[in-house]
């Protein structure tokens, strides 16, 4: 088992919950939430990657 985490488990023995200890597993807080911020963010409007290119890369060539 990894140190920091522990599930909790219902009366018939199935895994309910997990209770994450932060201060030894920090980098799986990150993991979490980058994954509900994904989730979270799914139905908005997408932006295609070359429309993206085009204003980053104009700012930098402006700025120069």
């Amino acid at each position: 088992m990894v140190r920091g985490v522990r599930f909790l488990v219902d009366s018939t023995g199935r895994k309910t919950a997990v209770q994450i200890d932060l201060k030894r597993q920090a980098r799986l807080w990150e993991d979490f939430y980058d994954r509900a911020l994904a989730e979270q963010r799914a139905s908005e409007p997408r932006e295609r990657l070359e429309a993206v290119k085009r204003r980053v890369l104009g700012r930098r060539r402006r700025r120069g």
